[in-house]
């Protein structure tokens, strides 16, 4: 049957992050902050990479990869956000709600692959260092960009096949400051347990494994290096942590949100919050503060812009 046949719900409904209009106030201008704060990190970091030869290599490959797809999670839901901080009516059209968890999903899924890229670009350079440019050539670096990308949609259209069959035929208030699957989905007006067991398996378990295998590559690759210990060594250990803090940053909301069996709506939203508006700020700011080659690069880049601009 069409969804337009049995589906009359044509907006949804956002009860937002607070009642209070102060309180909604205060997360405009920290969410404003922070959004224009990770957009030109993450651009910095990409056009750093792209323009100093110094970074042409396969850790910063990935680096800027990612810290593109930051640039995309972050405008999935912060623009959204923050017009909806200064409005009374929170509202998402049907085709606006399926199009955000669209793109959550493919960012989601395209970050979580880069960073397990980025972990066995470390297990090559600290436990083969003598084949690291063979293993980890353009070739395999293009590769797993590709990868990436394919993952992420496969991973988003699985997720939204089943969704555009439901019925949506009432309930249309999501208490919720953005569209995703766990909420949308108890709005159907059908039983939706086996789905919603197939979200948990698709985004929740997934999560779950992808975290306890970087976990298990990061606890090997650290053991690796601690007993090959020197001033390299030493390197490669912060280079390591970096990477550690960012997984974390990364799964730990996303653990929580869909996998946790009886979710509190308070805590569902900080965590939400923190992992659109937050994670995507650290992301540049973490690898920038702990790479000083990253820092003298950026230096350099923006002493150039600043040349540039004089001229012209």
């Amino acid at each position: 049957m069409d969804r337009a046949n049995h589906s009359v719900v044509s907006e949804f409904v956002f009860l937002g992050l607070s009642n209070s209009w102060e309180i909604q106030l205060v997360l405009f201008v920290f969410s404003s902050m922070f959004y224009v704060a990770s957009m030109m990190g993450n651009s910095l970091i990409v056009l750093t990479v792209t323009s100093d030869p110094h970074l042409h290599s396969p850790m910063y490959f990935l680096l800027a990869n990612l810290s593109f797809t930051d640039l995309g999670i972050s405008s999935v839901i912060s623009p959204k956000t923050m017009y909806d901080l200064l409005r009374n009516s929170k509202v998402i059209s049907f085709g606006g709600c399926i199009a955000q968890i669209f793109f959550i999903h493919v960012t989601g899924g395209v970050e979580m692959v880069l960073l397990i890229a980025m972990a066995f670009d470390r297990y090559v350079a600290i436990c083969k260092p003598l084949h690291y440019f063979t293993i980890m050539g353009p070739k395999m670096c293009i590769f797993l960009q590709i990868a990436a990308w394919i993952i992420g949609l496969t991973h988003s259209v699985i997720q939204l096949v089943s969704v555009r069959k439901l019925p949506f035929c009432g309930p249309n208030v999501i208490d919720s400051f953005y569209c995703d699957l766990p909420r949308l989905i108890k709005l159907a007006c059908i039983d939706t347990y086996r789905l919603e067991f197939m979200v948990t398996a698709n985004s929740g378990f997934i999560s779950l494994g992808s975290f306890f295998i970087l976990i298990i590559s990061y606890v090997f690759i650290l053991t690796t290096a601690w007993k090959h210990s020197s001033g390299g060594s030493s390197k490669a250990l912060s280079t390591l942590s970096t990477h550690i803090m960012v997984m974390i940053l990364f799964f730990g909301p996303c653990i929580f949100l869909y996998t946790w069996p009886h979710p509190s709506s308070h805590l569902d939203k900080f965590l939400a919050f923190f992992d659109a508006v937050l994670t995507p700020f650290l992301n540049p700011v973490i690898y920038t503060f702990r790479n000083k080659e990253m820092k003298m690069a950026m230096r350099r880049v923006c002493s150039q812009l600043i040349v540039n601009r004089r001229i012209s």
